[in-house]
């Protein structure tokens, strides 16, 4: 068991909050007031929380099924220890959550004046991974986003108390973006799960057949099928990109900093020659400070 496996098996809380430091875009960095890196940190407790249970990752012993009211021996049970997160995310509103990681939940919940909205999306999401395995079309891919990743976005926001229409609106664009960026980056760990993000109607008009995805390395038509769904992509954080002109200070950097891991992926992705299948593709810390110049400048 690793170190953070052995941590959260004494520990949910700190073991869940301990895989911040490996995201690919940073969770709550030192340069934001200390206000907002608590409030982030806890918002994303309960997103990676939620993930790991929609994707079966959490830590063996059964702790966190316990603390939400669920038999140990019914951990696996991946719908309904979802329901009964649910359960626990609408007790954060009256102050009576179980699991510790809801509980820190609470006070920024009543500090920001956030709703349930945005949090059940998330856990909607991770629903809909256990029901759907396949997308039959951009625009069902879309709808899953506004799901899984849209409310990311949204809670930054509100964190910050800088919501405004237009500011999610450009918020989502850059959120749908990501998440396909992470589905292109993850396509055969996405595969190993049985659930594949690229749309049916796409891989047909490039004569992609699933069989194709479980290769070891891209054929031609994959390496195609990649490049047009990452040019989608780019054109979304292109369109969300004046979302962190909107903005000042610190914010404004966080904000670059997310377009530019966007945009820093999507090169990696081209400078593979659009192979996924050997696993994600990374790019550098130097591509991504460039592009992040590039983004705080206005100039992409």
């Amino acid at each position: 068991m690793t170190a953070t496996g052995t941590a959260h098996a004494v520990d949910p809380e700190r073991g869940t909050l301990a895989k911040a430091a490996d995201e690919n875009f940073p969770v709550a960095p030192f340069f934001l007031p200390r206000a907002w890196r608590t409030d982030l940190m806890a918002v994303y407790g309960f997103a990676r929380l939620v993930d790991d249970v929609g994707d079966g990752d959490l830590a063996p012993g059964g702790a966190d099924a316990r603390l939400l009211g669920v038999p140990g021996e019914r951990a696996d049970d991946r719908l309904l220890m979802l329901d009964a997160f649910e359960e626990d995310l609408r007790r954060v509103f009256d102050g009576t959550p179980r699991h510790p990681l809801l509980r820190r939940l609470v006070p920024t919940v009543r500090r920001r004046a956030l709703t349930p909205e945005p949090f059940l999306g998330l856990i909607a999401a991770n629903r809909q991974d256990q029901l759907v395995a396949r997308y039959e079309t951009y625009d069902d891919l879309l709808a899953y986003c506004e799901l899984s990743a849209n409310p990311v976005g949204r809670l930054v926001l509100a964190v910050t108390g800088t919501s405004t229409p237009e500011r999610i609106r450009r918020s989502d664009e850059i959120c749908t973006a990501l998440q396909i960026v992470e589905h292109l980056q993850d396509v055969a760990e996405d595969l190993a799960r049985d659930r594949i993000y690229l749309p049916a109607e796409d891989m047909k008009r490039f004569h992609v057949q699933e069989t194709d995805l479980a290769a070891p390395t891209a054929n031609a038509s994959v390496r195609a099928l990649i490049a047009y769904e990452a040019a989608r992509a780019r054109d979304l954080l292109n369109e969300g990109a004046p979302l962190v002109g909107s903005v000042h200070g610190r914010l404004r950097l966080l904000l670059a900093g997310f377009v530019a891991g966007g945009r820093a992926a999507l090169r990696a992705i081209a400078a593979a020659d659009h192979d996924v299948l050997p696993g994600p593709p990374k790019s550098g810390k130097v591509h991504l400070l460039r592009e992040a110049g590039v983004v705080l400048r206005g100039e992409g």
